[in-house]
């Protein structure tokens, strides 16, 4: 499985819209932490929770 994200990236996560935008911190197999603005840091498994690139326009 290939991470289209990097540290840095934005993201939100469609299932908990209430986390607001996060920040991706580190990358680690499967195992992505992301800095929500809403909730702070939480460690997300990419294979079950699917995370959207967060397009600021």
């Amino acid at each position: 499985m290939h991470i289209d994200f990097e540290p840095g990236d934005y993201v939100i996560n469609p299932a908990k819209k209430s986390w607001g935008v996060g920040q991706i911190q580190s990358i680690i197999d499967n195992k992505v932490t992301v800095n929500f603005e809403n909730v702070g840091k939480k460690v997300v498994n990419v294979k079950i929770v699917l995370l959207e690139k967060f397009k600021n326009e």
